[in-house]
C-alpha cells in the first residue's frame, strides 16, 4: 500500500489566513468597521508569551486591529473581569481572547463565562458550547474548526463515515465530536478509560487524537485508509544530547504507512488554530454589525 498523503495544514492555513486577509478588508472599504481582536496575558509563562505574540502579529499581518494586554502574575480575578467587563462594552473589541492558563488564583471557568458570548473567538463560552452541541449557529472553537476544514480539504464530505475522537476535553474533543456529528457522521468519543482502546480506533474512518501523550496512537491502532488528524503537539529528547523535537500523539513513522491522509508535527493542524482565530475574529466583528460574513470565511 503507498504511504498517506501528508496533510499539509500550513499551506491551508497560509490561503485560509489569506481568505481572511481579503475579507477583513472588504469589511473595512464597504463598512467602515475594522475587526479588532483584545488579547490578554496574565503573567510571564514563556510558552504562553510566544503564543500570544503570534496571534497578535497575525491579527495585525491581516489587516486587523490588535489590542495586546498584558498584566502580572499577581493580578487579581476581579481586576481581570473588571478588564473583561470594559472590552464586552468596547464597541472596537471584536474578539476577546484571554490565553490560558491562568494563575492559580484565577478561575478560568469564570473568565470563559465573563467573556461576552458574540466575542467569544476561542469558542470556550457555555453558550458558545451550547449552540454547537444543539447543531445551532455559534462562534467554534479554533482547533477543531480547523480540524474539521482540512478533513473536508482531505476526504470530501465526510457524512456516513465512522468517526473517532480521542480525548473529551472542552477545547478539542467535544467540540470536534459535535463538528463531526453536524457532518453527519458516527462518533465515538475515546478516552483513557475506554475498553480496548485500539480496537475502538482501528474501527474508524476518521481519526483525530487529542489526547496529549507522545505518540500514543500506534500505525497497528490505524484502519487502513483512513483520515488522521493529530492535534498532539508534545516536546521529547531529541536525536542529540540537550535537544529536544516535536511529535503529536501518533507515531507518524507507523501511521504513514497504514492511513490513507495524515497531518504531520508539526506543520499540521498547529497553524490552522491561529488562522481560525482570525477568521472567528472578522465573523464576530460581522455578526455584532447585522453584516453578512463574506463567503471567503466559509
Amino acid at each position: 500500500m503507498a504511504e498517506a498523503r501528508i496533510i499539509d495544514g500550513k499551506g491551508f492555513a497560509d490561503a485560509l489566513r489569506a481568505r481572511v486577509a481579503g475579507a477583513a478588508d472588504a469589511v473595512m472599504r464597504e463598512h467602515g468597521i475594522t475587526p479588532g481582536l483584545a488579547a490578554v496575558l496574565v503573567g510571564d509563562d514563556p510558552a504562553s508569551a510566544v503564543y500570544v505574540r503570534n496571534k497578535e502579529k497575525a491579527v495585525a499581518d491581516s489587516g486587523m486591529a490588535s489590542m495586546p494586554y498584558r498584566l502580572p502574575a499577581d493580578t487579581s480575578e476581579r481586576a481581570l473581569l473588571d478588564l473583561v467587563a470594559e472590552l464586552n462594552a468596547d464597541s472596537t473589541v471584536h474578539g476577546i481572547l484571554v490565553q490560558l492558563p491562568l494563575p492559580k488564583q484565577i478561575r478560568a471557568e469564570a473568565v470563559i463565562e465573563a467573556v461576552d458570548p458574540a466575542k467569544d473567538v476561542d469558542g470556550f463560552h457555555p453558550v458558545n458550547a451550547g449552540l454547537l452541541a444543539t447543531g445551532r449557529p455559534a462562534l467554534v472553537p479554533c482547533t477543531p474548526l480547523g480540524c474539521m476544514m482540512l478533513i473536508r480539504d482531505a476526504i470530501g464530505e465526510p457524512r456516513g463515515l465512522d468517526a473517532v475522537v480521542l480525548g473529551r476535553s472542552n477545547i478539542v474533543g467535544k467540540p470536534m465530536a459535535a463538528l463531526l456529528l453536524a457532518a453527519d457522521c458516527t462518533v465515538t468519543i475515546a478516552h483513557s478509560r475506554t475498553r480496548d482502546l485500539a480496537a475502538v480506533c482501528r474501527r474508524a474512518d476518521i481519526l483525530v487524537a487529542a489526547v496529549g501523550r507522545a505518540e500514543m496512537v500506534r500505525g497497528d491502532w490505524i484502519k487502513p485508509g483512513a483520515c488522521v488528524i493529530d492535534v498532539g503537539i508534545n516536546r521529547v529528547p531529541g536525536a542529540e544530547p540537550g535537544k529536544t523535537r516535536l511529535v503529536g500523539d501518533v507515531a507518524f513513522a507507523e501511521a504513514k504507512t497504514v492511513a490513507g491522509a495524515i497531518t504531520p508535527v508539526p506543520g499540521g493542524v498547529g497553524p490552522m488554530t491561529i488562522a481560525c482565530l482570525l477568521r472567528n475574529t472578522v465573523a464576530a466583528a460581522c455578526h455584532q454589525n447585522g453584516i453578512a460574513p463574506p463567503a471567503a470565511l466559509g
